[in-house]
């Protein structure tokens, strides 16, 4: 890609980190630095801009705090994808297999989104394509066996326990096929140490949460709406927690401690972390 931005306007008044965020915000927005390039890199902005570094640094964080662009360590500067969804979680889940120690962190609901996009690296791992050294994957759930704020009853809100076995043993489903995928590969000498831990907590989990690798954090909501679903053998009417359309919104940790990405990822380390070591409670998967 050969970037040639616009000259700035010498009675611009702002500061000159102020300059450069437009003038590159301009480029992306129209698409002359189309999504998912690689930005030019901080020596090469300098010399196009003529600003020093630490300005193109300053307008560069301007420009990640906005949501336009996501620095990646060691790799340099990249426009997001601007679609509906802010996110994807697979290819930076993929990408995290090609790392020697891989680990995933994930609080929600159930670990069914979390089980989909772990499909295809593990296939690559299966063919010799990925080979990391070690995986830990890290699965915090809300504890089915006491009232939660969803799912309910649509009629009352009130607490069913059928609805509560019915997640039981959708999560139970999920997160004990992640634990085996997991097994299998140790146990066929393709990557020589796997663990996965559950954990449960009392409290309903209205947010799901990824942290890949300590670098990535991806964030989204649940939203509560209407459903029909079948619990022990009975159509029911309920509010439900629905993840399937949830945006995830990604922050990634970068050459700056004090940009507003590094400190995304860790606080949402550190929330995991306090949570798994304090509230949170070991569960058997095959023990319940």
């Amino acid at each position: 890609m050969t970037f040639a931005p616009e000259p700035l306007d010498p009675d611009d008044d702002r500061p000159p980190y102020e300059q450069v965020a437009s003038s590159l915000g301009a480029a992306i927005r129209t698409r002359r630095i189309g999504p998912g390039e690689k930005l030019p890199s901080h020596k090469e902005l300098t010399e196009l801009y003529g600003f020093a570094r630490a300005t193109i640094q300053r307008a560069l964080r301007d420009l990640e705090d906005e949501g336009l662009v996501v620095s990646r360590k060691g790799s340099g500067v990249f426009v997001r994808n601007r679609t509906e969804r802010p996110a994807g979680l697979r290819p930076y889940v993929e990408q995290a297999f090609s790392s020697n120690a891989v680990t995933i962190d994930f609080a929600g609901f159930s670990s069914e989104t979390l089980h989909g996009a772990l499909q295809e690296p593990l296939d690559k791992i299966r063919v010799g394509r990925l080979t990391p050294s070690s995986i830990t994957v890290r699965i915090l759930v809300p504890d089915m066996s006491v009232a939660q704020a969803a799912p309910v009853r649509r009629e009352d809100c009130g607490d069913d326990e059928r609805l509560r076995a019915r997640m039981h043993d959708i999560m139970v489903g999920y997160t004990r096929s992640i634990r085996d995928s997991m097994s299998e590969l140790s146990h066929l000498g393709l990557v020589p140490e796997t663990r996965v831990d559950v954990r449960v907590h009392s409290g309903t989990q209205f947010f799901k949460l990824y942290v890949i690798n300590q670098e990535d954090a991806f964030f989204g909501y649940y939203p509560i709406k209407p459903n029909k679903v079948v619990a022990q053998g009975e159509a029911i009417e309920i509010y439900d927690l629905v993840g399937k359309d949830t945006v995830l919104f990604h922050h990634s940790v970068n050459d700056s401690e004090s940009s507003s990405g590094t400190q995304q990822v860790q606080q949402a380390r550190m929330w995991f972390d306090s949570v798994w070591e304090t509230i949170a409670r070991e569960f058997d998967l095959d023990g319940h």
